[in-house]
Formats: C-alpha cells, sequence, structure tokens
C-alpha cells in the first residue's frame, strides 16, 4: 500500500465515523476486541496479520488471554493516515 501524507483532523474525524468502535488515541487508532477463549483470540490474530500483510501495513498487537488489543498508525507519517484507516475497516470486514 503506498505511503499517504498526514490526515488533517477533520480527514481523521470523517476516518473515525467510518470505523465504528475505533478510537483515537494520540496519533494512534486503537480497538479492543474479546473472545470467549484464548483460541479464538489467536485465530483472530492470525486473521488480522493476513489482512496486514495484504495492505503491508501492520498493527501493534497486545494479547492479554481473551482480550486482543491493536494499535495503528503510520510512523513515517508522523500519524494517521488514509492507509491506517483502510486497515482498520480490513480488519473488521
Amino acid at each position: 500500500m503506498p505511503r499517504l501524507p498526514k490526515l488533517s483532523e477533520d480527514e481523521v474525524a470523517k476516518g473515525l465515523a467510518s470505523v465504528p468502535g475505533w478510537k483515537r488515541d494520540g496519533e494512534w487508532l486503537e480497538r479492543r476486541y474479546e473472545f470467549p477463549t484464548f483460541p479464538a483470540a489467536i485465530a483472530f490474530v492470525n486473521r488480522v496479520a493476513d489482512a496486514a500483510e495484504a495492505l503491508d501495513h501492520h498493527p501493534d498487537i497486545a494479547i492479554s488471554y481473551t482480550k486482543v488489543t491493536l494499535r495503528v498508525s503510520t510512523h513515517d507519517a508522523g500519524g494517521l493516515t488514509a492507509n491506517d484507516f483502510a486497515l482498520a475497516a480490513r480488519i473488521d470486514a
């Protein structure tokens, strides 16, 4: 996925409206998911890995038993870009 410029505050607000459940934490998008079992959480992480590889844009992932927290930002742009919202939408699809 090509690297894009950092989004304006208005563009970030519009992007957030397009990915329900995700929140902004500074220069990051973040979402926490809960699953009934540890294997279900790991299966989800594996699906996220496939989506991230397909877009060549990778989240930070924290796994705590049945809870998975994803954080996305475009490091080389210094904040949120369209790539971050594209990955968030793909993960939720």
